[in-house]
């Protein structure tokens, strides 16, 4: 569903009024975040997709790193899951939901999580996902809409998975690329998470369906600051503006452009395949994270040291044009 979609349907929808409710839907963030007691708050989050590989234990092993992405954007802890199933079981064999299964419970299992069951449906079309609880200190919970004037932004992972998704729907090779593009998808997000609560970070966000622009613009006006963002910095897969060139534009990539192009500030000279790099509906993406200037640079060494090696600086918060992004 598209922001602009997205944001007049929840505008209809009332809130719900509760004191533990810290985290809801007023803010467009990552998950709900509820409060148990002084020590604990509990984090939801639910999220599913049609399959963008052919190799069925991949695509449960993205699909579910991408659901227990919204928990570790919340600074939390996975603590269960729950499968939720949409099969076509009269004319796929059953073995193709088992290797799913398989490869979500293995991100399950290496999130340090507990599948406790789920839920499945027939469908024409498969679709795969988790329904995740986490848990987090109330002191040390993260939104979308905390970031403050001077933070510096940090991405921990390339961008470009929509077209290169594309690609490979149309049949296409995209060569060597293939198997670092796999593995950041599949790659858990809970390093760059464990690493960033060791510093002053004020807001944080995963990226995902509505593109780095579109995550950054939620922060932007959750936060009531603006964004700046160097284009140049921003880290991505190899290849892909020449794909973006060839035409391989998903459809959420180009409805992202569509919706949001009133909240970016482009620059005249920026080619049409940057842009719609920017732009690029994510699957299981990194973290945005918006950290004080003091500590941008250690968190970002902090990172690299333990793996996360995609990991760049890539703009900074500003007190002019509020819920806006300026692209550099």
């Amino acid at each position: 569903m598209s922001l602009t979609a997205l944001d007049e349907i929840l505008a209809k929808l009332p809130q719900s009024q509760d004191d533990r409710l810290l985290v809801g839907i007023n803010t467009a963030d990552d998950a709900g975040v509820y409060l148990l007691n002084d020590d604990t708050a509990l984090i939801q989050t639910v999220d599913f997709f049609t399959p963008i590989v052919d190799d069925p234990f991949i695509y449960g092993q993205i699909a579910a790193a991408n659901s227990l992405s919204d928990v570790y954007a919340m600074g939390g802890r996975p603590l269960t899951a729950m499968n939720i199933v949409g099969f076509p079981e009269s004319s796929l064999p059953k073995n193709v939901l088992v290797d799913i299964l398989m490869g979500g419970f293995e991100k399950i299992e290496e999130a340090g999580a507990v599948l406790v069951g789920g839920h499945t449906i027939q469908d024409d079309e498969i679709k795969y996902g988790l329904a995740v609880t986490g848990v987090v200190h109330p002191d040390k919970v993260l939104t979308n809409a905390a970031a403050r004037v001077g933070d510096v932004l940090l991405l921990t992972k390339p961008i470009g998975t929509g077209i290169l998704s594309t690609v490979l729907r149309e049949g296409q090779e995209i060569g060597p690329v293939y198997d670092i593009f796999i593995d950041s998808m599949r790659e858990l997000n809970k390093t760059a998470a464990e690493v960033m609560s060791r510093f002053r970070v004020n807001s944080c966000t995963d990226i995902s369906g509505f593109g780095l622009i579109g995550h950054a613009r939620e922060m932007a006006v959750g936060s009531q600051v603006g964004l700046e963002i160097n284009a140049s910095a921003v880290p991505s897969f190899d290849g892909v503006p020449s794909w973006i060139k060839d035409g391989y534009v998903p459809g959420g990539t180009s409805n992202n452009r569509l919706f949001l192009e009133n909240d970016v500030i482009l620059p005249e000279t920026m080619s049409w395949e940057k842009q719609m790099l920017l732009f690029d509906a994510q699957t299981s993406g990194g973290l945005l994270i918006a950290v004080s200037d003091k500590d941008a640079m250690p968190l970002l060494q902090a990172l690299h040291d333990h793996g996360v090696s995609a990991a760049s600086i890539i703009g900074t918060v500003v007190a002019t044009h509020p819920g806006k992004i300026a692209i550099k």
